[in-house]
């Protein structure tokens, strides 16, 4: 049994933090939860004391793709399709679940992954076979023919074989759904609309039809299983969120009327501000991308943050997601996401929550995301307060994470943890 005795815990449900509180883990569960004094601690426990930290629920990521390196160049991306086999992208997939967990993220959702393989190192991760956070995976992603996720540029000779599912048709895209059910997803993703350069007046367009967007969601729905849809903006998302899509993912535009839309309909928002932003750590040149495609990352960067403020105003669920392995390397980099909701207008606690308590229930992870007796004790134990500087998620050494109630913390960033004795226990 452990003890936590800290300055504060965050539950993950919102509400004000429990001063002075302690916490009880027993056997990888929540057995207790109180304030200092009114929860008795066992003799035998493990008493991990820590003053001036704050406890929070595992933080979430809710939209990455571990089996990419997150290369910031197109060109790079591109050649790491050809380069690897699939069980060595699962591999270094491995390498970035571990990463990802000791910086505080102890579940994610990976929206692709070629031949499927992250379904695969989920099943790994829950048997033990390594170590990484609770993922949920959706397969391959559904996309038309030469779409978003099946993109040309190839030479006539190459072929490749599930990087994505090409569908066209509606018929197609209810098969493409019930073979990734069929082969173990846990939700359906599909490219519902991309951006689009020809002119910045309206810069997005519709890639499905109409019908298959329709029978994608009802297929999935069928089979029970969620969708969640990359999307730019425009009339598409709105025809989706009508017809039943949980999680409008990216949506650089989107207007009052679909934001209203997505509250009544409760689908979820997940703004991927992160990957945005990365695109202006580096020139056009060095991205590889042309001067018409870096306009339109402007013009995204410029106007996300008013549909963010649409989406919030209306009451939408938002959740946290970085689109890590895309432009982004997994786990140094993740916890912006919440710096970047805070600057979009989210308070510090509203971020966190869209980080544990919102992604968990967009995930059906039912016991997960708040700190409650009787729940799993996935623990983020931070050395200081993260509702004064959010930005405390992102140095390591002020992270403890326990996955299961185990610390799985890296040894020589544990060591420099100061406690009464010199070090925490």
């Amino acid at each position: 049994m452990k003890a936590f005795l800290v300055g504060q815990i965050l539950d993950g449900n919102g509400g004000s933090p429990l001063m002075n509180g302690v916490l009880l883990e027993h056997e990888g569960r929540i057995v207790g939860l109180g304030s200092r004094g009114a929860v008795s601690i066992p003799e035998p426990a493990q008493v991990i004391e820590a003053p001036q930290a704050t406890l929070l629920p595992g933080l979430m990521d809710s939209h990455v793709h571990l089996a990419y390196s997150g290369t910031p160049t197109v060109g790079a991306f591109r050649a790491e399709a050809s380069e690897q086999s699939y069980p060595l992208l699962a591999l270094r997939a491995a390498q970035h679940a571990e990463q990802t967990l000791q910086w505080g993220f102890t579940a994610v959702r990976d929206l692709n992954a070629p031949g499927g393989v992250i379904i695969d190192l989920a099943r790994a991760i829950h048997a033990g076979y390594v170590r990484g956070p609770r993922v949920k995976a959706c397969g391959l992603g559904l996309s038309v023919t030469g779409g978003h996720m099946d993109p040309p540029g190839w030479g006539d000779h190459v072929r490749f074989e599930a990087m994505a599912l090409p569908c066209d048709g509606p018929e197609a895209f209810r098969r493409g759904v019930r073979e990734q059910v069929k082969r173990g997803a846990d939700f359906i993703k599909i490219n519902l609309c991309v951006g689009s350069r020809r002119d910045l007046a309206t810069p997005y367009r519709q890639e499905m039809t109409d019908e298959e967007i329709f029978a994608a969601i009802d297929e999935a729905h069928r089979l029970e299983r969620k969708v969640a849809a990359h999307t730019s903006g425009g009339p598409a998302i709105t025809k989706a969120v009508r017809w039943g899509l949980d999680t409008v993912e990216h949506g650089h535009w989107v207007d009052e009327e679909t934001a209203d839309l997505m509250a009544e309909k409760g689908a979820y928002y997940i703004p991927t501000l992160l990957v945005n932003e990365r695109n202006f750590d580096f020139t056009p040149e060095q991205l590889g991308v042309s001067r018409q495609a870096w306009a339109w990352l402007e013009k995204a960067r410029e106007d996300k943050w008013q549909s963010l403020e649409r989406v919030r105003k209306a009451g939408v669920k938002i959740g946290c997601g970085t689109d890590a392995g895309f432009m982004l390397p997994h786990g140094a980099m993740n916890a912006r996401e919440l710096e970047l909701l805070v600057q979009g207008g989210l308070t510090p606690l509203e971020a966190i929550t869209a980080a544990t308590k919102t992604n968990a229930e967009l995930m059906e992870l039912d016991e997960l995301g708040v700190l409650a007796v009787g729940k799993v004790a996935d623990l983020l134990l931070v050395d200081g307060n993260p509702l004064e500087d959010i930005r405390i998620l992102q140095q390591q050494a002020k992270l403890r994470v326990f996955k299961n109630g185990v610390e799985v913390t890296r040894p020589d960033l544990r060591a420099r943890w100061p406690g009464p004795g010199g070090v925490l226990a």
